[in-house]
């Protein structure tokens, strides 16, 4: 009963979902991890991630479980900052040099490589819509992500959310051109700003 007490804890702190490396990782055996899955009815929704019954289901979130490599950026960051007023048709993620994103891309989801060096740069952490935290790029490297994908992007939503960052309070300036100099954009970077500061 201590193990079903331990995985109530788990599922509840996950707002209904448990992966079965956590369960292990409790101390958990496998065996009894599965049974309490199928004794509570849970469906599995990802590669070792069970979802109760009642669970409302949060897509990026599940995502994020999916695959610890992916990193939402483009217009997926934008959303998850406000910095544009669309939801994403698909959800754009950014994985290093070498990952494999086959399945990745057979789930309908757009992904960009960097080299590893530049993959670690903003990464932080961002709310979705249901609560959940996701890896995101913060939003200075949000904004050098779009400039530098800007052919990729539909020109209002790129207007958009670069006036969407300049009207930002709590806007960093200085970390934006560090990160425009490490892509190598900050010609392009300080045209834009000029127009919209």
């Amino acid at each position: 009963m201590v193990h079903h007490e331990r995985l109530e804890q788990l599922i509840s702190a996950n707002r209904g979902i448990v992966r079965t490396a956590e369960a292990v990782a409790a101390g958990i055996s496998k065996p009894v991890f599965y049974g309490f899955i199928r004794d509570r009815n849970f469906k599995k929704v990802a590669h070792g991630v069970y979802a109760a019954p009642d669970a409302w289901i949060d897509p990026m979130y599940l995502l994020g479980l999916r695959s610890r490599q992916v990193v939402f950026s483009h217009e997926t960051a934008l959303f998850l900052h406000d910095l544009t007023d669309s939801e994403p048709t698909q959800y754009s993620v950014t994985v290093k040099t070498g990952y494999n994103p086959s399945k990745l891309k057979a789930d309908g989801i757009k992904v960009y490589t960097v080299k590893e060096e530049l993959y670690e740069i903003g990464k932080s952490e961002a709310q979705t819509p249901f609560g959940n935290t996701v890896l995101a790029y913060d939003p200075e490297r949000t904004v050098c992500d779009i400039i530098r994908s800007r052919g990729g992007i539909e020109i209002q939503a790129f207007k958009d959310s670069l006036r969407h960052y300049a009207e930002r309070k709590n806007k960093n300036l200085r970390l934006l051109m560090q990160y425009a100099q490490a892509f190598h954009i900050e010609k392009i970077l300080g045209q834009y700003l000029e127009v919209l500061l």
